[in-house]
C-alpha cells in the first residue's frame, strides 16, 4: 500500500510541476494585444467632408494595402473617382481625424485622371509606425480646383 501512495504522490508532484511550467511560460507572453502581430491590412475611404475645412465634391477615394512591422514597409494602393479635375497630388500625412497633420510623404500618381490610382510602397520610421497603427495617418488627394485637398481619408490598420 505504501508503494501506491508514494507513486500517487510522485505523479501528483510531477503533474503539478508540469502544469506550473506551462502556466509560467504562457504568463510570460507580454504581447497580449496586437504587439505580436506582424502584418496589418490597410483600409479607408476618402470624401470631401473629411478634408479640413470640408470640400463639396462628388469625388471619393479608397486605400488598401498592407503594413509589415518586421520590415517597416507599407504597400499601398490608393484609388479615386469622380474628382472635379485630374488629381495633381497624392500625399500621406500623420494626423488625427478632423485635424490637419504633418506631411509624411508625397506619393506618385500611377494613373492620372479624375479617376486614377497611386500604387507603391514606403518604409516607415518607428514613430511613423506608431502613428499609423494608432489610426493617426490619412491620405489626401488634391486637384487644381482644390489644391489643399479634394478628398481625404483616415487610414486604418487591422491585424491580419
Amino acid at each position: 500500500m505504501k508503494t501506491g501512495i508514494d507513486f500517487t504522490k510522485r505523479m501528483f508532484i510531477i503533474t503539478t510541476l508540469a502544469l506550473s511550467s506551462v502556466f509560467a511560460m504562457t504568463a510570460c507572453d507580454k504581447n497580449d494585444d496586437n504587439g505580436d502581430k506582424v502584418m496589418f491590412n490597410l483600409g479607408g475611404s476618402a470624401t470631401g467632408a473629411a478634408v479640413v475645412p470640408a470640400v463639396t465634391t462628388s469625388g471619393t477615394g479608397t486605400i488598401s494595402g498592407t503594413y509589415n512591422k518586421t520590415t517597416n514597409v507599407m504597400d499601398y494602393n490608393i484609388t479615386w473617382t469622380g474628382l472635379s479635375d485630374s488629381a495633381s497630388a497624392v500625399t500621406l500625412y500623420s494626423g488625427a481625424a478632423g485635424a490637419n497633420g504633418t506631411l509624411v510623404q508625397d506619393v506618385n500618381i500611377t494613373t492620372i485622371g479624375m479617376t486614377g490610382a497611386s500604387t507603391g510602397s514606403i518604409t516607415l520610421t518607428d514613430a511613423q509606425e506608431t502613428d499609423l497603427l494608432a489610426g493617426n495617418w490619412y491620405y489626401l488627394i488634391g486637384t487644381s480646383n482644390h489644391l489643399t485637398g479634394e478628398v481625404r481619408g483616415q487610414i486604418t490598420a487591422s491585424p491580419q
